[in-house]
Formats: C-alpha cells, structure tokens, sequence
C-alpha cells in the first residue's frame, strides 16, 4: 500500500480569482518542493486548462487529477474529479450549458488565461466562471457519480460557498464519499465545530489561489497503485486520513 501525499484542490491562471503566477511550471515545483505527490486542478466550473497540467506533469513526480470546482444553485461548492482530462472536458460542456450566457468582467472578476503545457497564454475564457449554475447540489452529485467521477463538498468549515454555510447541514442521503475542510481549520477543530462530519472521510486541501497557499502535506490517502482507480478505492475504503 503508498502512502499518497496529496492536495486535490488547486487552481490555476484559468480561475479568475487565482493569481497569473499559478502556471503548470510554477505549481508542480510548488508542489514538488512541499513534498505532494498528487494534486488536483480544480478550476471555477471549468476544466481547460487540466489538459496542459496534466501534459507539463508527464513522466515527473507528481501526479495530477484533472478536476473541477462547480458552484451550485444553492451557492455550494464542489469539488469533482476525473480520471482523465477528456472525461473532465465532457463534464465541462456540461457545465457550461448550465452556466448563465454572460460575459465576464475583467476588470471586476479578473482575467481567465488559457494555457499551454509552457505556461504560455493560449487563450482567453470570456464566459463568467465566477458564478452559479443552475444544478442543484444532488444534481451534480447524481450526474458525477453516474460518469463515475469522485464529487465531494468543498471547505465544509467555511461560512460562504460551502455546503453547510449555505444548506446548514449535509443531507444524509447526499452520495459523497468524503467531505473536505480548509487550509484554516485541522481535523480535530472541524469535528468539534461540526460533529456531523465525522461519518466521511476527511481530507485537507489548500484551494490554493496563489503559489504560496499549495500547502504542506495535511491529507494522506493509502492507495494500493497510483491511479484514478486506485484513488477512488481509496475514497470507497475510507483510506484517507487528515492532520
């Protein structure tokens, strides 16, 4: 069994809100000098730019799940991952067909750059990521689980944008396989603060917007190889475990 060093919540250039510094490059030597192993590129309801990340990561050390960060009607976020950067394309039409058709604003949200496995500006997104879809969250979780993707709640401790500051709690009946907290908050705090947590999985994840938020390793995930399939056996066998 690997012990997997990982943190499946990063953002790149692409996320309106993330700094231009955050380029494939720049976030794999990040995350190599803190010691993951794995990440994921989980951009805004967006999934263009796991391509490059997936492509500059080839034959290096850190593996890199293509994934996405979807807002929900409710204004909840969740964090969906893939096996493959085709796979996380095809949710992303998806995604897109439920986004509203507005432009965005640059100069109010920030500039939402393409890139290439260099780092190098291919493309300008001009569709509003920065907003909500038109799902609902068991929307989103029954259509990830149907593509056999891994969909979870995103930072459950914070007040906005997460599934308990906006719902007030997490359904039972809800089909995720674990629940992630903030770099703000360690294991212990969040099962004090929210008792009803302690029945997932919990991992720790940076939702790094900029170089210096890719965290130190707080989530160890026992995985038998490293593969997508590997870590959603993972998640089914509650090997995961979060300082």
């Amino acid at each position: 069994m690997l012990t997997i060093t990982a943190d499946l919540h990063i953002h790149t250039a692409l996320s309106p809100c993330a700094e231009k510094e955050m380029t494939p490059q720049a976030v794999l030597a990040q995350a190599a000098a803190n010691g993951l192993q794995m990440i994921a590129i989980t951009d805004h309801n967006t999934a263009m730019n796991t391509v490059s990340f997936c492509e500059a990561a080839a034959g290096g050390t850190i593996f890199v799940v293509p994934g996405m960060e979807v807002q929900t009607r409710e204004e909840v976020h969740l964090v969906c991952l893939f096996s493959t950067p085709q796979e996380a394309l095809a949710w992303q039409e998806y995604i897109y067909k439920h986004l509203p058709p507005a432009k965005n604003n640059e100069r109010v949200f920030g500039v939402q750059q393409i890139l290439n496995k260099k780092g190098e500006v291919v493309g300008i997104e001009d569709r509003l990521l920065l907003t909500s879809t038109d799902l609902s969250v068991e929307e989103v979780v029954n259509e990830m689980n149907a593509r056999h993707g891994i969909c979870y709640p995103a930072h459950v401790d914070r007040p906005a944008f997460s599934i308990i500051g906006s719902l007030g709690f997490i359904p039972h009946d809800l089909a995720i396989p674990a629940v992630e907290i903030s770099r703000n908050i360690n294991r212990e705090r969040a099962v004090a603060k929210f008792p009803f947590i302690d029945r997932y999985p919990l991992l720790g994840s940076s939702d790094a917007h900029r170089l210096a938020e890719i965290s130190q390793p707080r989530t160890r995930i026992y995985m038998e190889e490293l593969s997508f399939a590997a870590l959603i056996e993972a998640f089914k066998n509650r090997r995961i475990e979060v300082d």
